[in-house]
């Protein structure tokens, strides 16, 4: 309804106000020559005249020129209502009537003669505004027109709660006619639970006044939902008149929002289950997660089977099953476990399909099958399944068989059961679990292919890496590689770290470890053509620093092309059992640790060489530091990954790698050192065999290990000499040679022996003018050395019949098993090798 007016407003305070009041009914009443004889104070109202200026004058008087309507349509005149009353006793009709104000004012009009017993007959009329009169007729009309068409249910209730108007929507929504409802209360009408929740509802707007809006209620046929709505009714002066209700059907709003709803899940589901599987590059993990990832949100089994060769990095299969081939159970998920659970999911085990199952079936075609009911279950495999019994002990009643694809390829089976109470899988389910298997099967693909890469560069680099390594006399050796990955075998990913033991002329051995940036096949490859390099530049006996610097002038030709520039660390160490030096450079590596043993335990100390930029670092420097080791030292080479951890800060690994040595018994085996090192530097170690993989460190990157125990000679192992240029140094080489291979019982070695050395000391003699340097060590074989200033090396060359000289490195070369020289700080090393006895 509209507003009240600003007099109703301004009543009395204390004075009750009604609709009579908001109208402002009016009473006057004169006699029959229509002079006035009552003025009543709600007229002065309207009108602005006061009683004393009305009484006794002619009413027509205050009426305008031409008076509105009358009742029957027919315009009157101020003397045609007199004659209208007299003829009918009653007139009904609009004026206008002069304000005080001057203005006109529009009134509705009853008025009645009536003739009292033994009296004067007198008219009585009763007047209002026509303005508040055809705002409170629209405000009725209107209501009525909404009850009568509006497609809400709508109702209104005393305060007893009681229905007192209803409309047929809400007579249509409730299943009773509107005559049914009316002075009933809603415990009367619908079922007891809507009853108790709407009576709730009632009794606390009625006491709070406060609105509710939209509370969504079960239909009380219970097909369907209703939305209801409830405000209470107050008059102006605050009086609780009772409460109005709404009533709406939202059954399709209801059920759009829950299909809105649904497809929110599904698309959150799809997005869970594809980041649950971005970044897994395993087989088994892949299919253990997608299980896990749709029990129990869609689904209380879930089971994943598939090829052999899928798992296993293997071939796809081909576009025919082959003849009985099984499926193996790699991933399976369950709300509950138990015996009966563990008997239909079988993981881990081979799966045999019965042919003509619908299993079989789905793999042939590659179309997904939905189970609907407990028998087409039954019929699903052989008759006696143990799987299928168990299925039916669980209570499962619906099953979807869906085809995990790849590339047109099927890889597999996705299996999906609700048991129970659960809803049945409709064909949305379907759906999904279709979109879920596409992109599943391409992350079991992509896992596949990444398998059958990181196999190929396994095998690549256990064949780059050492096949057989030699144990050189004086030098004891231990060593590990441990390929990248997280915590097994099958996930080690072949990385670019290498290790070496070359053996060098003069019974001195060379130690590498290196380690090549990045992973994969590409640093496989890159691997083996660096440790070639080094193997070959090795064979040229070239001080540490030396060789390091032609392997950095190589970067360019090792290189996988000029935005793949080589980029890898190295330390290279030679050592000589016979004077215990050890002489090591290092090329951006970490630095060598050496353990010298001593009363209470060992000391650590790590080997601090000028340490140049890595390999493929152009224009760098490398340099030597030389070391006398004593005997029973040992040296540790290692790469980066053993020490370099997430989250940790490799100043803290190598602390620990030195804790960890610290705390070894004297003269430990040196395989159990290496497993106790890899064991005690990462979680989840576990020890591997010489040349084999360990377990995983717990680390991304790759870790080759290397331990060396030096100055392991025996007594009396290697005897030397310095002569000087003069022509009885011959002699004395001589002599001294025979003794010292009598003493060591190689007598029959000594002709060959003297002969050779006669060379090699008369061409020292002859060419070097300086000191003469000669040195025999017993080990594998019978080591010679003779050393002079002269840098260049004698050369080989046939002496013709009459020359003089030219046949002494004719005599080496066909005499010795094998041959060489070397540069020293000064001059130069001619040594040979003869065979032992």
């Amino acid at each position: 309804m509209n507003d009240p007016p600003k007099a109703f407003h301004g009543a009395v305070e204390g004075v009750t106000t009604s609709l009579l009041d908001t109208l402002r009914v009016g009473v006057v009443m004169f006699d029959t020559d229509g002079c006035i004889v009552l003025w009543s104070p709600t007229v002065e109202e309207i009108l602005g005249w006061p009683a004393e200026a009305m009484v006794g004058h002619y009413y027509g008087g205050y009426l305008t020129d031409v008076p509105v309507e009358a009742s029957s349509g027919a315009p009157v005149s101020r003397d045609g209502i007199y004659r209208t009353l007299r003829e009918n006793r009653y007139w009904r009709g609009s004026m206008r009537v002069r304000h005080r104000d001057g203005h006109a004012v529009e009134v509705e009009a009853r008025a009645s003669l009536l003739t009292p017993p033994d009296r004067e007959p007198f008219v009585l009329a009763n007047i209002v505004e026509t303005s508040r009169l055809r705002a409170v007729e629209q405000d009725l009309a209107a209501l009525d027109a909404l009850f009568a068409t509006s497609p809400l249910g709508i109702a209104v209730f005393d305060p007893e709660r009681r229905y007192v108007r209803a409309n047929e929507a809400l007579a249509r929504l409730n299943g009773r006619p509107v005559h049914e409802i009316l002075g009933r209360t809603v415990h009367d009408v619908l079922p007891q639970a809507m009853a108790d929740t709407l009576a709730q509802i009632q009794s606390l707007v009625l006491e709070t006044g406060r609105p509710v809006v939209d509370t969504v209620l079960a239909a009380p046929d219970g097909h369907g939902w209703r939305s209801v709505s409830y405000g209470r009714l107050t008059s102006p002066d605050g009086r609780v008149l009772g409460v109005s209700s709404t009533v709406m059907d939202v059954t399709e709003r209801r059920d759009a929002m829950e299909k809105i709803e649904r497809a929110r899940q599904r698309l959150k589901l799809l997005d869970d289950v594809g980041v649950a599987l971005g970044d897994l590059l395993d087989v088994p993990r892949i299919a253990r997660t997608l299980a896990g990832a749709l029990v129990p949100r869609f689904a209380d089994y879930s089971s994943v089977m598939l090829y052999a060769a899928v798992a296993h990095g293997g071939e796809l299969p081909r576009a025919v099953r082959p003849s009985g081939a099984p499926l193996l159970q790699l991933g399976a998920a369950a709300k509950a476990r138990g015996p009966v659970v563990e008997r239909m999911l079988r993981v881990g085990q081979d799966i045999a399909l019965e042919r003509g199952s619908i299993f079989e079936s789905v793999l042939t075609s590659a179309a997904p099958h939905l189970v609907m009911s407990r028998e087409e279950l039954v019929s699903a495999s052989y008759p006696g399944d143990p799987r299928v019994q168990a299925a039916l002990d669980l209570d499962i009643h619906s099953l979807m068989v869906v085809p995990l694809r790849a590339r047109g390829t099927v890889l597999g089976l996705l299996l999906l059961n609700r048991a129970g109470g659960r809803a049945a899988f409709d064909r949305d389910d379907l759906a999904l679990a279709m979109e879920l298997a596409g992109r599943a099967g391409i992350s079991l693909d992509n896992a596949r292919l990444y398998a059958r890469e990181r196999e190929s560069a396994l095998m690549l680099q256990r064949s780059l890496m050492p096949q057989q390594v030699p144990s050189p006399p004086g030098v004891q050796i231990a060593y590990r590689y441990v390929p990248g990955g997280s915590h097994t075998e099958a996930e080690a990913e072949a990385g670019g770290d290498w290790f070496d033991v070359i053996p060098l002329a003069g019974g001195r051995v060379a130690l590498v470890v290196g380690d090549v940036m990045g992973h994969g096949l590409r640093a496989a490859a890159t691997m083996g053509q660096l440790r070639t390099a080094v193997r070959t530049l090795a064979a040229l006996d070239l001080p540490p620093d030396e060789l390091l610097r032609r392997v950095n002038d190589l970067a360019d030709d090792l290189a996988q092309g000029p935005d793949e520039p080589l980029m890898a660390t190295c330390v290279y160490a030679v050592y000589d059992p016979s004077t215990r030096q050890c002489t090591l450079a290092t090329a951006g590596h970490v630095p060598p640790l050496l353990l010298t043993g001593r009363g209470d335990g060992w000391e650590i100390t790590p080997v601090e060489a000028p340490s140049g930029a890595p390999l493929g670092v152009g224009g760098v420097e490398f340099e030597s530091v030389g070391l006398e080791v004593e005997d029973g030292a040992v040296l540790v080479l290692y790469t980066d990954g053993l020490i370099e951890h997430r989250g940790e800060d490799i100043t803290e690994g190598l602390d620990r790698l030195v804790s960890l040595l610290r705390g070894l018994p004297p003269q430990p085996f040196l395989e159990d050192v290496c497993d106790r090192v890899l064991g005690g530097m990462g979680p989840g170690a576990g020890p591997a065999g010489p040349g084999g993989p360990a377990g995983s460190m717990g680390s991304v990157d790759d870790v080759a290990l290397l331990m060396a125990r030096l100055g392991c000679l025996p007594e009396d192992s290697a005897a030397s000499w310095t002569f000087p240029a003069e022509t009885y140094a011959v002699r004395r080489a001589r002599d001294a040679v025979r003794g010292v291979l009598r003493g060591w019982g190689l007598e029959a070695l000594t002709d060959d022996t003297v002969l050779l050395v006669s060379e090699l000391v008369t061409n020292s003699m002859r060419h070097a003018h300086g000191p003469i340097g000669v040195r025999m060590v017993r080990g594998t074989s019978l080591l010679v050395e003779v050393s002079d200033p002269l840098p260049a090396p004698p050369r080989e060359r046939n002496a013709a019949v009459d020359d003089e000289g030219g046949r002494g490195i004719q005599l080496v070369a066909r005499g010795a098993r094998r041959w060489g020289t070397r540069h020293g700080p000064i001059g130069k090393t001619v040594w040979f090798e003869l065979s032992l006895p």
